[in-house]
């Protein structure tokens, strides 16, 4: 998996480089802003993927006594950076040149480099997005677009994903502004699509904040992972009652998670030490992510009442699972 997400990163980052070069030279040539904008928004893009490989670099190494559980989460934290770049360097930039065209709008010198760029551009980006679509795709199964991405836990692989996707949109963006303005004589298009181009940047940037906090600050392991834990838990001969599961997901292979289990009163202590291995074990298997489960030996009724603690609505819920 590690290799398959440093492929979709470095293959956005080719792409990004050479448009980002070919995008400078066509804005210097013909004086677009939209252009202009454009490079900018390669170049962002560029150093992001830069970012994201260095994050990637950082979160694998290998857990110490600072950090018991690895450094998995840092990759969360730069993804978290990499949507602040996109808002302050890429939109922010965008919409100043859109800005200054409006002030002083001027025709642009030579508009068929324009589209000669934005074609090969297109060709680029769209190679990229194919990349990260694949695998984007085949981590999704069967869920639809947007809860696949509210379910994600691999912020590398989303955040190429919305890059690309934001590159696509930019394009056309700007490949409409040199028509109108080329069309229509008026020059002022040429910042209008500046404009659009950095409020589809800021958007962008605000989806990738919002997915990025929440797995900074700390989510529940996906769904089945949680059903899967209790099932293995609840099947094992030892064990009278799997109550209820806690997980966090620390990276997209990383997680920790904490259960809640009644044993049989027969059980001696290493019986029981022997089946939280079982479990354990099996649980590993079945998700390799899983880096440890700890498993706490309670009543199906202490564990419902410490469910109160966090789920006071629930008063009146008989015992069961919680995810």
């Amino acid at each position: 998996m590690a290799a398959s997400r440093r492929k979709v990163v470095i293959a956005a980052l080719l792409g990004n480089l050479g448009v980002a070069v070919t995008k400078f030279i066509a804005a210097a040539l013909t004086g677009s802003s939209a252009m202009l904008s454009e490079g900018v928004h390669s170049l962002v893009d560029t150093c992001n993927q830069l970012l994201m490989l260095y994050g990637m670099h950082r979160a694998a190494r290998p857990p110490d006594v600072a950090h018991p559980f690895g450094h998995a989460r840092e990759l969360y934290f730069w993804a978290f950076i990499v949507a602040l770049l996109v808002f302050a360097a890429g939109a922010g930039v965008s919409f100043y040149e859109g800005l200054v065209h409006l002030r002083d709008p001027h025709a642009m010198a030579n508009p068929t480099v324009n589209y000669v760029v934005l074609a090969v551009s297109l060709l680029f980006e769209g190679s990229s997005s194919a990349v990260a679509l694949r695998a984007f795709r085949s981590a999704k199964g069967k869920r639809g677009w947007i809860a696949a991405v509210r379910d994600s836990k691999d912020a590398s692989t989303f955040t190429v994903l919305f890059e690309d996707v934001a590159a696509m949109l930019g394009l056309l963006i700007a490949l409409a502004g040199v028509i109108a303005a080329q069309v229509l004589d008026d020059p002022r298009f040429d910042g209008y699509a500046s404009l659009g181009i950095g409020l589809v940047l800021a958007v962008t940037a605000l989806l990738l904040a919002i997915e990025t906090k929440g797995l900074l600050l700390g989510e529940v392991a996906q769904r089945e992972v949680n059903e899967d834990i209790l099932r293995i838990a609840g099947d094992d001969p030892d064990v009278r009652c799997a109550n209820g599961v806690l997980t966090r997901q620390l990276g997209p292979d990383s997680i920790v998670a904490a259960l809640s289990a009644d044993f049989h009163d027969r059980l001696t202590t290493p019986q029981i030490e022997e089946c939280v291995l079982r479990i354990e074990h099996a649980v590993q298997r079945r998700h390799p992510a899983v880096m440890a489960v700890f498993i706490k030996p309670q009543t199906a009724e202490t564990w419902a009442r410490r469910r109160l603690r966090w789920e006071p609505e629930q008063d009146a819920a008989p015992p069961g699972p919680v995810f």
